[in-house]
């Protein structure tokens, strides 16, 4: 009951924190203010409408809000999201462009479960949109989860990756963002060796850890010197009343964010305190960059602890992908029975996420995979946030991506390349290539 105790008294820390905001700006906003000719009450207001909405929406899923298609006949074509298939932790999610025949590019993005939804990975699916099918893995947040549905550690990941791969055939290219780039290289490996036919035709790997030694960041240095005791006492907690997921062990959202802050107060401080001025002076917008950022970035979900607690053993501390002797469901997995997938890593230069070296390592496992099928890309300017949504994937990524799909393709692939003559009304994400957004 401790654990259960320590989750519901941060919900009801939350719940006050959005409670005195509302109550701020309230006040802060009575016409009878107006009278008064003293900022202060423009200023309590404006404190009372950011901080209400930051603690709001810390609860609340984000929607994808894909916006439509435009074809060269000028015709919209509308896109929604469509679960293709459904899971207890997490489901296969298509987005079904109307109109549009199949596309000879077919993309699966394994997102990450890290503390924030599949959503973090919507200026992607903006992006990609427009030249491939897209499909995402839509992970759950946990805490919905009944008990009974089980465990969910990284042997199940890593099954659940697979089963996706099987059902979208061959002909799938897979792009795996930040943590589950190293799953996603086993679940590949396993279909190479059990089910060849299935296997995807690419694999690309931006800024995972495969090698977390390989380099060094706050990342790695926490996961070192803290024991797996110190870990599960600290992180660990039960689900509460309120929640379909009671009971359930689990590395809380609002924990997680807590952590993601402290990693870039003063950042996170001073674009708070800029919002405020903004409200205050009527320059702010509801959908304004700092609005689209922080929409997505407080939006956190719990972890199953199982989950994470096997990842930090297991990944960072054991090394078992880096060291190539992880094990699925009592199976060893050979990463060097890859032999036909081509792959590709991406890392940014300023990741202090998955520094530099920590994803290339991919390269050095793949024994069995000739060199014209390895390619790897530095991106010197980048932050862990652009290499995958960010100013460098839009502007310098994203085409070697689709040039390395392309080059792997069985034959040639009728498919227009840069200018598409598809194109998408709103493809800009919200700016902060450098900004620590999932571990």
């Amino acid at each position: 009951m401790q654990f259960m105790a320590a989750y519901d008294m941060m919900e009801a820390a939350r719940n006050a924190n959005a409670w005195l905001g509302a109550t701020a700006r309230t006040m802060g906003s009575f016409p009878a203010t107006a009278l008064v000719p003293n900022p202060a009450f423009q200023l309590l207001a404006a404190w009372g409408q950011v901080t209400e909405r930051s603690f709001a929406r810390m609860i609340a899923k984000p929607d994808w809000n894909i916006p439509h298609l435009s074809s060269a006949e000028g015709q919209d074509m509308i896109v929604e999201p469509k679960v293709e298939v459904s899971r207890p932790f997490g489901d296969l999610l298509r987005f079904s462009v109307s109109g549009r025949p199949k596309m000879a590019r077919r993309i699966l993005l394994v997102a990450p479960m890290s503390g924030h939804y599949a959503t973090l990975l919507r200026s992607t699916v903006v992006s990609l949109l427009p030249d491939a099918d897209v499909w995402v893995t839509d992970w759950h947040n946990a805490r919905d989860i009944p008990v009974s549905a089980g465990k969910f550690d990284i042997e199940d990941y890593t099954l659940y990756l697979v089963d996706f791969m099987k059902h979208l055939g061959a002909d799938l290219n897979v792009i795996a963002v930040c943590q589950p780039a190293p799953l996603t290289l086993a679940a590949t490996a396993l279909l190479a060796e059990q089910e060849p036919e299935a296997q995807p035709r690419t694999l690309t790997l931006i800024g995972g850890p495969i090698d977390p030694d390989a380099a060094d960041t706050d990342v790695t240095d926490f996961g070192r010197r803290v024991t797996m005791g110190q870990l599960e006492h600290s992180m660990i907690q039960q689900v509460g009343f309120q929640h379909a997921g009671v009971g359930r062990k689990v590395y809380p959202g609002l924990l997680q964010l807590s952590s993601f802050i402290s990693m870039n107060l003063e950042t996170h401080a001073r674009a708070m305190r800029d919002q405020i001025i903004a409200v205050a002076n009527g320059t702010a917008s509801d959908h304004d960059r700092h609005n689209r950022f922080y929409d997505e970035y407080l939006a956190v979900m719990d972890m199953t602890a199982e989950f994470y607690l096997s990842t930090v053993e297991r990944i960072f501390k054991g090394l078992e992908i880096a060291q190539n002797r992880f094990v699925v469901d009592g199976h060893r997995v050979d990463i060097g029975k890859i032999t036909d997938v081509a792959v590709k890593t991406v890392e940014g230069g300023k990741d202090d996420i998955s520094a530099p070296g920590q994803c290339v390592a991919a390269l050095d496992l793949l024994t069995g995979l000739p060199d014209e099928k390895k390619a790897s890309h530095l991106e010197p300017d980048a932050g862990h946030y652009g290499i995958f949504a960010g100013g460098s994937w839009r502007r310098n990524i994203r085409p070697l991506v689709l040039d390395f799909i392309d080059a792997n393709a069985e034959g040639p692939t009728p498919v227009r390349k840069g200018n598409s003559a598809l194109r998408c009304v709103e493809t800009q994400a919200p700016e902060g290539d450098g900004e620590r957004i999932a571990v």
